[in-house]
């Protein structure tokens, strides 16, 4: 994933979860393959928290298999469901947001937090994986500036 499609990603996830149609509208028809970007944000979010526990944690017990088996039939379903067009983005954004409140986010926290700070890890893990040309100057696109809550650049 592209810093720039992780951002225009984290964006739409953002905008739905505020109820901000206008805003999912305008990156959802930037981005005609928001679906299938949107389930590469919820593989490198729910695969993390599902995996099974590594030796050093000891033995795992039945919970944690079936954690890892929830998380499995998560991803997969919402794959299947996003190869039916862009009209599902809504739909998967939803999925991804209820998980991160289910999952991710403490009795003290709003889920638009825990959406920013995978933002940042799911952007910082673009950009170790794409990084810009030297000499390159990074750009984002104005709606994704001012979703983030940034100034534009005149």
């Amino acid at each position: 994933m592209t810093p720039d499609a992780a951002i225009s990603a984290f964006s739409y996830l953002r905008a739905v979860q505020a109820d901000d149609a206008e805003a999912a509208r305008e990156f959802a028809s930037g981005e005609p393959r928001m679906p299938e970007l949107l389930v590469d944000v919820v593989e490198r979010i729910v695969v993390p928290v599902t995996t099974l526990p590594g030796s050093e944690a000891g033995e795992p017990c039945a919970d944690t298999f079936a954690l890892e088996a929830l998380g499995r039939v998560f991803v997969t379903s919402l794959r299947t469901w996003a190869q039916a067009g862009p009209d599902t983005a809504e739909g998967i954004a939803r999925s991804v947001v209820d998980f991160a409140l289910q999952f991710l986010t403490e009795d003290h926290e709003d889920v638009a937090d825990t959406l920013r700070q995978l933002e940042a890890v799911g952007v910082g893990q673009a950009l170790d994986a794409h990084p810009a040309p030297a000499g390159a100057r990074a750009t984002a696109s104005p709606i994704a500036v001012r979703s983030i809550g940034i100034a534009a650049p005149h």
